[in-house]
């Protein structure tokens, strides 16, 4: 295992990375991607153990129910690199065990790939999404064939790559890239039905990055953003060349969605996870504010807050169906339920504005007016300052004006706004949930009561796909 020293030095390895115009030669030094480094570092003196057999917990395979939920927690604590990375391995993993009756070649090179990963303490990103070009076009009738990446040429060494992977998080600060089509692919496709694993520092491979961290010096008016911000990384892959033993999927098209497939099951238990936590984190701070400006009694502002407790609830009970229903692969992997894992992001996701909402109206206008911490330092305003903010006594203003930046960081700024969008987006958006959730639902069963309730007797036409498997 790696120590966040070890790391830190595992970046210095010629990789091309940029940032608002320029190359960055220096992640370590960089003033805003050098914090994200710091995190990510963090991270790996948490979990390191000595040993050259020792490996980061996070990162093994569950194999049961138990070992499913142990990871929450650990999730919780953990970098979103270290988090990226998980999915990315249990992706692999699940892919593997789809594909492995059909494709054993690349399922030995996927599990072998996925020992060395643990065994070697790296940190890896998940490239799904394409430039995609027009989206009411597929891959093969683009204007521009590199709108979808795709192989270009093959030796029998390997294969070479060409394209782009967008919204890819940490990647500039990765060790790899793991590189899967973005959908199922069709016959005429085959060039684009690549699934392969990438070094960041590889010949051709460039990486765009923007980031949501506050810009000021004086970070602690953004409670949350300054601690946990992470690069978002646009993937260029601009004729880069993979070797066989890299390469998961080269031209099977049937095989191309069960990637995206096993990457949307993973995302969305992660993106359920996050949001049981956040949706707890709305709560307690809705009625601390609630509390501080004295209308913790008022029936309307109890309502709301009642709401976001039942969704809080409703979003904790799906994950909890999701890890207590897990299926079972044939190598004894444990998967988390399909059917609750979906419906259970899908809800929380699309309800997430509306808590949003309720918080806002409870907090009121200081959420983006209340001055600054060093405000307070002020000798001209400071005891002003903190005069005003507070309510009455119990009430100190620094306490009200840091819950007002605590709720406007996480949910009114920058960094508001990347939760926002990413709780829809992550894991494929809101229709491909609604997909999945239709699909492993027993709508046949559903009719089944329908007609016993209603007293009709008979059968009934089944409804192709209710309910089958992913």
């Amino acid at each position: 295992m790696l120590t966040g020293e070890q790391y830190k030095k595992s970046l210095n390895d010629g990789r091309a990375t940029f940032f608002e115009g320029h190359r960055i030669n220096d992640l370590i030094a960089h003033p805003v991607l050098g914090q994200s480094v710091d995190q990510v570092a963090k991270g790996y003196d948490r979990w390191h153990r000595p040993g050259k057999d020792a490996r980061n917990p996070l990162m093994s395979v569950p194999r049961s129910a138990d070992e499913l939920r142990e990871r929450i927690p650990m999730q919780h604590g953990a970098d979103i690199l270290a988090l990226v990375t998980y999915q990315s391995l249990m992706t692999l993993t699940t892919a593997a065990a789809r594909i492995g009756g059909a494709l054993p070649e690349f399922a030995r090179r996927i599990r072998a790939y996925v020992e060395n990963a643990q065994l070697n303490d790296i940190r890896i990103v998940e490239c799904i999404t394409d430039a995609k070009g027009d989206r009411s076009l597929p891959p093969a009738q683009q204007d521009d064939p590199d709108a979808y990446t795709h192989v270009v040429s093959r030796t029998d060494k390997g294969v070479v790559i060409r394209g782009a992977k967008l919204h890819i998080t940490a990647a500039s600060l990765a060790h790899e890239l793991m590189v899967i089509p973005t959908k199922a692919m069709h016959k005429g496709e085959e060039s684009y039905a690549i699934a392969c694993v990438v070094p960041v520092n590889a010949p051709g491979v460039k990486i765009v990055n923007t980031s949501y961290a506050p810009r000021l010096e004086d970070v602690r008016s953004f409670p949350f953003s300054s601690r946990i911000h992470m690069p978002e990384g646009f993937v260029i892959f601009d004729d880069v060349f993979v070797p066989n033993e890299r390469v998961m999927l080269d031209g099977q098209t049937e095989h191309a969605a069960v990637f995206a497939h096993s990457l949307g099951l993973w995302e969305r238990l992660g993106g359920l996870s996050d949001m049981a936590e956040q949706a707890d984190q709305l709560v307690g701070l809705a009625q601390l504010i609630a509390e501080a400006n004295g209308l913790a009694g008022v029936s309307h502002v109890r309502e709301k807050i009642s709401e976001m407790i039942i969704h809080a609830t409703l979003v904790r009970a799906a994950l909890e169906a999701a890890l207590g229903n897990c299926e079972m692969s044939a190598d004894g992997t444990a998967f988390p339920n399909e059917l609750f894992t979906n419906a259970g992001k899908y809800h929380a996701a699309a309800n997430y504005n509306m808590m949003v909402r309720h918080l806002h109206d409870v907090a009121g206008g200081s959420i983006l007016t209340a001055p600054a911490i060093s405000d307070l330092e002020n000798e001209s305003t400071g005891q002003l300052v903190r005069k005003y903010m507070s309510t009455g006594k119990g009430v100190d203003g620094e306490y009200r004006l840091r819950l007002f930046h605590a709720i406007r960081d996480l949910t009114a700024d920058a960094y508001g706004g990347w939760r926002q969008v990413t709780n829809v987006q992550a894991g494929g958006g809101l229709y491909a949930q609604r997909i999945v959730t239709r699909r492993h639902y027993d709508l046949n069963g559903a009719k089944r009561k329908a007609l016993e309730a209603a007293g009709i007797g008979g059968g009934h036409p089944e409804t192709p796909g209710a309910g089958r498997k992913a």
